[in-house]
């Protein structure tokens, strides 16, 4: 059981949806268009294909001081990208389309002034580990994860209730493994390693990235916490432990303290301080973990009209983010064009 659970989600939920709504990406835009996330595990076949960093696997290691109770517990979180196609029906009627009527896939439906557009859309996985005792997990068999392909289909009606069209959503089979370890290191303290591979099966011949992404983990991270241990800071080592830190090897998401204490960390893809949080001048959650709230703030207000309206039909969360952003008092505006913290006196130099 992760006791601050809440607190350390808040800056969890930050990065599983940095990039995916930036600025914010919407459906005929040529800039923001295709959206760009971090912590993407492409399947291994489209890593072996291409000359960049893509990866089929992270790894964090961290230290961790234990006791003979030590309890630990793993929460790996990530996102699945579901394709959003529009279709119409063929064939109207009077009172809408005729039963067994096949659907067209357009690249825009407006029915009743409300327009539907082909998009992407994310799924939330998750899958948790609790009360693992720590001093019985030495570097352990790969344990799989499956999550099986599907679709779902939405009808659109118009005001008189006529079938229009529909939306169909489509996902595809995710699969890979999870891998877990503790190394006794020097006295109490151990390294615990934890692995997340992306296992799918896919054809990446001349596939590009868009394609591979539907078979990808999306912003995965991992959130770590323990009973009746405490972790280490790794980016600033205990006196004596700072050759232990150097030899923890992270690919792909760094672990740093979260919630305010010991008992949990966060292995996250965006690189973070220790016991990160949310500035307590920001409204809601932008989903950019910088925290450049003024900036993106004013840059959804400059959109036009269309382009909100476009927003507010293409995803709920875009749809959320733009009407709070709206609303916004001066004075909150006022709040996030910069905050001092953490003064601290000069210190004179003797020359």
């Amino acid at each position: 059981m992760i006791v601050n659970i809440e607190q350390v989600e808040q800056i969890a939920e930050a990065v599983l949806y940095e990039g995916y709504m930036l600025y914010p990406y919407r459906p005929s835009s040529v800039k923001n268009q295709q959206r760009w996330n971090f912590g993407v595990l492409c399947p291994q076949s489209y890593c072996e294909m291409q000359t960049g960093s893509e990866l089929s696997f992270v790894q964090t290691e961290c230290l961790l001081r234990t006791t003979s109770s030590t309890r630990l517990t793993v929460k790996i979180r990530f996102l699945q990208i579901v394709e959003r196609l529009v279709g119409r029906f063929k064939h109207l009627v009077a009172d809408g389309a005729d039963e067994g009527e096949e659907l067209e896939f357009v690249d825009r439906l407006e029915v009743d002034g409300h327009a539907y557009q082909p998009w992407q859309e994310a799924v939330e996985r998750s899958f948790t580990f609790d009360s693992l005792d720590v001093l019985t997990l030495f570097p352990s068999n790969p344990m799989e994860f499956y999550f099986p392909d599907g679709s779902s289909v939405e009808n659109v009606r118009d005001t008189q209730g006529r079938l229009i069209g529909a939306i169909m959503r489509q996902w595809e089979t995710l699969a890979g493994s999870f891998q877990l370890g503790v190394e006794a290191c020097r006295d109490d303290v151990a390294k615990l390693t934890v692995r997340i591979e992306n296992g799918s099966d896919f054809d990446a011949t001349d596939s590009r990235r868009h394609e591979a992404l539907l078979h990808s983990l999306v912003s995965v991270h991992a959130i770590l916490g323990v009973e009746k241990g405490e972790f280490l800071s790794l980016l600033d080592p205990l006196p004596g432990y700072e050759d232990l830190a150097a030899r923890c090897k992270n690919e792909g998401v760094w672990p740093v303290l979260a919630g305010g204490d010991a008992t949990t960390m966060l292995a996250s893809p965006i690189i973070l301080y220790d016991n990160p949080q949310i500035a307590p001048e920001s409204a809601g959650n932008l989903f950019d973990s910088t925290e450049i709230d003024e900036i993106l703030s004013l840059r959804i207000l400059t959109l036009t009209d269309e382009e909100k309206r476009e927003i507010r039909q293409s995803d709920e969360r875009a749809k959320e983010l733009l009407e709070r952003t709206e609303t916004v008092p001066v004075e909150q505006f006022m709040k996030l064009h910069g905050v001092l913290r953490g003064l601290t006196t000069r210190k004179e130099t003797q020359g």
